[in-house]
């Protein structure tokens, strides 16, 4: 039996183990999904993704660069003490156009929540999802933390996972 999106190349990597063209790919994915598609001009480069780890996938194909499929960072809990960031966070999920509707940013998910029990157990999740994604969350068990707010000009919320 096969597993589920084996034609895919899963890659958990730290900032500092990424390949100048896995950076070029996360920040093309970023813009053209959040930017372009989503109209929401934004600052992306925030500052966070040098403490990241990041979940590239890429398809398996013969192109020597492929452009990614999907995306997401995994931001560790701050440890200054800051409430708002004590809990591991799950950012800038995305799946680029030509993979939608395939379940796999299902399957992304799954794999992060996964990935995150293994190396920090027990550890809260937190994450600020569209309104519109509010139901998928929570499919994984998260819940609602805050009132639906405008941000960048897009409803969001906070949904956290215990």
């Amino acid at each position: 039996m096969t597993e589920p999106f084996s034609e895919f190349d899963w890659r958990w990597k730290p900032f500092a183990d990424l390949s100048a063209l896995d950076v070029y790919s996360m920040l093309a994915a970023r813009s053209e999904v959040f930017v372009v598609e989503q109209h929401c001009v934004y600052g992306d480069v925030d500052g966070q993704d040098t403490d990241a780890w990041h979940l590239l996938v890429y398809p398996r194909s013969a192109d020597a660069r492929p452009a990614l499929a999907g995306y997401l960072r995994v931001l560790l809990p701050n440890a200054k003490g800051d409430i708002e960031n004590a809990d591991i966070r799950i950012g800038r999920v995305l799946t680029t156009a030509g993979f939608r509707g395939i379940g796999l940013g299902q399957a992304m998910l799954e794999r992060t929540l996964g990935f995150i029990r293994e190396q920090w157990p027990g550890q809260p999740i937190r994450l600020h999802a569209q309104a519109r994604l509010q139901r998928f969350y929570v499919g994984f068990g998260f819940e609602p933390i805050s009132d639906v707010h405008v941000e960048d000009d897009i409803p969001h919320i906070w949904m956290r996972l215990v």
